[in-house]
């Protein structure tokens, strides 16, 4: 048996959670998600808990198990404390703004680069050097930020580029000058 699937959801006081089917809607005080899963799984409401069982022993199934389970608790976390990203941005003449509900970057490049903010996610800048990434579904938040990274990730020489907080990167030693003879 799946050690995560089997684990009950608690659903936190002020979240709604409706099953209609195999379509799951989570509403709680920061907004409202909704997500459809394989119908195989078996997603009941017991009180305060959410359950997910599976139908068989089948690989496909036990594979769906956990992930159905994790989807929904990401589901209910969302909507209760939301998710955040921290980038930061190093590198000389490198910065961050916020200009209306766009993210306005100097990265080094000719131009400015210019990132939207999606519909979901929200940024912010608290520092030049800092980009923080806000937003209910954690896969959203977790691609916008792979986006914004992916604008000039960083190199292994100098280090310079956008990274997440925390990531560390592996230095590379650089070209070794002629040896004396």
């Amino acid at each position: 048996m799946s050690r995560i699937g089997k684990k009950p959801i608690t659903v936190p006081a002020g979240v709604d959670v409706k099953i209609d089917g195999s379509t799951v809607t989570v509403k709680g005080p920061k907004g409202t998600l909704s997500n459809t899963f394989n119908s195989d799984m078996i997603i009941k409401s017991e009180g305060s808990e959410i359950i997910v069982d599976r139908p068989s022993e089948d690989k496909v199934h036990k594979s769906l198990h956990g992930l159905t389970r994790t989807l929904i608790n990401n589901m209910v976390e969302g909507v209760t404390n939301g998710y955040s990203k921290s980038l930061d941005i190093e590198g000389v003449g490198y910065r961050a703004a916020k200009q209306g509900k766009n993210l306005v970057m100097n990265l080094g490049y000719s131009h400015q680069v210019i990132v939207p903010e999606i519909e979901g996610i929200t940024i912010d800048v608290p520092a030049p050097n800092k980009i923080v990434i806000n937003g209910i579904d954690k896969q959203k938040v977790g691609q916008f930020a792979a986006e914004v990274r992916e604008k000039r990730p960083p190199e292994p020489y100098k280090g310079k580029g956008i990274r997440y907080t925390g990531e560390r990167i592996i230095r590379k030693e650089g070209k070794a000058g002629k040896g004396k003879k």
